[in-house]
């Protein structure tokens, strides 16, 4: 995906979007002061797991309430047959019917499977997914806790099912690295945007249509179907950041609190002014107000499409994009820049090709090794 060069080449939509791109995007859309919560239906029921892409990534529409990402060391060489065999317990797993589940509903679990750097080379250096996600500032991660060979991500309404399909899919997968779990609350609107921990509403505009799927977050050729997922485990500093007044809360965001409006102006629903100023000629979204930062003309970026969740210490952030340099340049801004990033601090962190949907008819990673028969 080629990053944009000019304003010109920057469409609406992205604007729509600017205030919740980027790598540690945390606060965008209306909040629950201005909109009571949705009525749009959460998932239930059986979510299916075939099908053209994994679920878990645009499918359900709503994301889950609960959600663990684990993160194994797979020692066996025969990474086929370990991808075989989780697919085919993914299938049975997500219908409900598996003992593993103890008698509990399928709650609208989806498993998500994706391979890390240094597997994708072994399998074929060609492919997409094979590049390391360079070290950031503002990051405290134990060699543990970087990278790994297989992601496993798993969502649900019930936190029971996603702890119980975690396990069991663990114990197939390899040996656990890292994992990291998260939480979600009520939607507030119909993109299913959520609260924070810092109190303003969690942004996930991005990527909807099938079109704009197509050029930000599919891959093509022979793992077509697929998208590279970035993870990362991340502590915010609540505490410190909620002592702030309000006034400076929201130059740090570049948006009110209570209505997610941008401090350009327009209502909450507006797009950001990044040229708007005062009758004294100074920016009414500051220089290093995250919203300015993480917009695409600052980062020179395309869009992700994010499916993040608040944790206990923070944000278990989660974007899908066809372009690692999509996370990374925009991440790099940040760094430099983003008045937000002096209350992040990154724990564990890792970068994966997510396979391509899969059926009864093509197991789990299949289009990998004919990939290298062609």
């Amino acid at each position: 995906m080629a990053a944009m060069s000019s304003p010109a080449g920057l469409s609406r939509r992205r604007l729509l979007a600017a205030g919740t791109s980027g790598a540690a995007v945390l606060l965008a859309g209306p909040s629950a002061a201005a909109v009571p919560v949705s009525t749009v239906a959460e998932p239930e029921g059986v979510v299916d797991a075939h099908g053209e892409h994994q679920a878990g990534i645009v499918h359900p529409r709503i994301a889950q309430r609960h959600c663990t990402v684990v993160v194994c060391d797979v020692a066996t060489p025969d990474v086929r047959g370990v991808l075989a065999a989780l697919g085919a317990r993914i299938t049975s797993l997500t219908t409900g019917a598996a003992p593993a589940l103890g008698g509990l509903g399928p709650a609208a679990v989806t498993v998500t499977v994706g391979l890390g750097p240094g597997v994708v080379r072994r399998i074929d250096p060609a492919l997409p997914g094979t590049a390391e996600l360079p070290r950031f500032e503002h990051e405290d991660i134990a060699p543990g806790d970087r990278g790994g060979d297989l992601l496993l991500q798993v969502c649900a309404m019930d936190p029971l099912v996603v702890s119980l399909v975690a396990t069991e899919l663990a114990a197939l997968a390899g040996t656990p690295r890292w994992r990291a779990h998260g939480f979600r609350g009520a939607p507030l609107g119909e993109t299913g945007a959520a609260r924070n921990l810092l109190g303003f509403t969690d942004g996930i505009v991005g990527p909807r249509t099938d079109a704009e799927l197509r050029e930000e977050v599919w891959l093509d050729g022979p793992v077509a179907g697929g998208t590279i997922a970035v993870v990362r485990r991340i502590t915010l500093d609540t505490g410190r950041f909620l002592r702030l007044p309000v006034p400076e809360q929201e130059a740090v965001i570049g948006r009110r609190r209570d209505t997610a409006e941008p401090l350009s102006g327009g209502g909450p629903d507006s797009v950001v002014d990044l040229g708007a100023k005062t009758a004294d000629g100074e920016y009414l979204v500051p220089a290093a107000a995250h919203v300015r930062v993480a917009h695409p003309l600052t980062s020179g970026t395309g869009l992700m499409l994010r499916r993040s969740y608040s944790s206990p210490d923070g944000l278990l952030f989660i974007s899908f994009q066809r372009d690692l340099k999509t996370f990374t340049a925009t991440q790099a801004t940040m760094d430099e820049q983003d008045a937000l990033m002096r209350f992040v601090t990154v724990t564990a962190t890792g970068s994966f090709l997510v396979l391509p949907g899969f059926g009864p008819d093509r197991p789990l990673g299949a289009p990998l090794w004919a990939a290298r028969t062609r």
